[in-house]
C-alpha cells in the first residue's frame, strides 16, 4: 500500500508543482496578473507550492526504503520525474491549449519509460 500511497501523493503533488511554475503565465494570458508585480506572482506560485511540498516530502517519506518502503532513492526520483513529465502534458494541453505534443516528445517520453525500467531492474 506505501507503493499506491507513495504514486498518489506524487501526483498530487506534481499537479501542484506544475500550476505554480506555469499556471501564472495562464493567469497573465488571461489579465489577472497581468499587472502584478513580479514579487507578487513569486509569492503566489510560492504559496501554490507549498502544497507542492506537502504531499511531495510525505510521499519520499512513505516510498523510501529506509522507512519502510518499496522505492530506493533513485527510483523515486525515476517515478517523480515520469509523473511530473506526464501531469505537465495534460495540464499544459488542458491550460495552454495552442501547445501541441509532437513525434519528439513522445520519444523523450519513451526514454523515460525506459528509464523507469532500467532503475527497477535488479
Amino acid at each position: 500500500m506505501n507503493g499506491i500511497y507513495t504514486i498518489l501523493l506524487l501526483c498530487l503533488s506534481n499537479v501542484f508543482m506544475t500550476l505554480a511554475w506555469y499556471g501564472h503565465l495562464r493567469l497573465q494570458q488571461t489579465g489577472v496578473t497581468s499587472n502584478w508585480p513580479l514579487i507578487g506572482v513569486i509569492a503566489f506560485s510560492l504559496g501554490i507550492a507549498f502544497f507542492e511540498y506537502c504531499c511531495q516530502v510525505p510521499a519520499n517519506r512513505i516510498g523510501f526504503q529506509g522507512n519502510g518502503g518499496p522505492f530506493s532513492l533513485v527510483q523515486l526520483k525515476v517515478i517523480q520525474e515520469c509523473i511530473s513529465l506526464i501531469v505537465f502534458a495534460v495540464i499544459a494541453n488542458f491550460l495552454f491549449q495552442g501547445q501541441s505534443l509532437h513525434w519528439n516528445h513522445a520519444a523523450a517520453f519513451l526514454c523515460l519509460v525506459a528509464a523507469v525500467y532500467f532503475v527497477f531492474m535488479e
